[in-house]
């Protein structure tokens, strides 16, 4: 199976000699330019690897990868202008497994990228869940409950994907609104209880007696396992 890497970087150049490079190795290839995308485009694609520059517009590349670690293992390459040893060290001890400077040789980002892929065991997240009769599709961005289209928006499907990539466990606030709506909108539980209520509409939930969408108040969701 083709891995999907996900390029982190606000330099629109270097994404893009980046693609090339690792097209021309077959990978399949997503972008991000910001923080606040990694973190979403990692919940929503589910790549076997991350590139990462430190030096995103939004945020540091230690926050990305804090923001990660509450919630996956994806392997992480950081690839960065800062070679001094106390950047070095605080990327991996935040969870990256690799780290590479600017500039770089091809060969060897290639080369550690192989290493970093046949050796670190990660927790993959299906392409697909299933949970008694609902069925999620990460790659068509589509959720069926027994039959039915569910019809979700980009959000909800986005959110529904999150909480059934937990099942049955605990979500907080704080990790939803990072992951969906990124860094700066930790304090906007408006928008988490609206998109909750529109995603129990669609499932068919009553919040006073649900089926899916468990919440512990004041502190996040849980969906059923099934």
């Amino acid at each position: 199976m083709t891995s999907r890497i996900l390029i982190v970087d606000d330099e629109a150049p270097i994404r893009r000699f980046l693609r090339v490079a690792l097209e021309t190795e077959g990978y399949i290839v997503s972008e991000a330019a910001t923080a606040h995308e990694a973190v979403a485009v990692a919940a929503r694609e589910a790549p076997a690897a991350m590139i990462l520059d430190m030096g995103l517009p939004d945020a540091d590349g230690i926050t990305v990868i804090e923001k990660l670690r509450e919630w996956s293992h994806l392997p992480v390459l950081v690839l960065s202008v800062r070679s001094d040893d106390a950047g070095k060290i605080a990327a991996l001890d935040a969870g990256a497994q690799d780290y590479v400077t600017k500039p770089f040789s091809t060969g060897e980002l290639l080369a550690r990228l192989r290493g970093l892929l046949r050796d670190y065991t990660r927790e993959a997240a299906p392409a697909t869940l299933t949970l008694g009769p609902l069925q999620i599709d990460i790659a068509d961005h589509r959720a069926i409950l027994e039959g039915e289209n569910l019809n979700l928006t980009r959000k909800e499907f986005d959110l529904l994907w999150l909480l059934a990539s937990h099942a049955g466990r605990l979500v907080t606030h704080d990790m939803i609104l990072k992951a969906i709506w990124g860094p700066a909108h930790t304090e906007d539980s408006q928008y988490l209880r609206v998109y909750i209520r529109h995603l129990r509409s669609k499932l068919g939930d009553d919040a006073a007696n649900p089926r899916w969408i468990f919440t512990e108040p004041g502190i996040g969701y849980r969906l059923a396992d099934g």
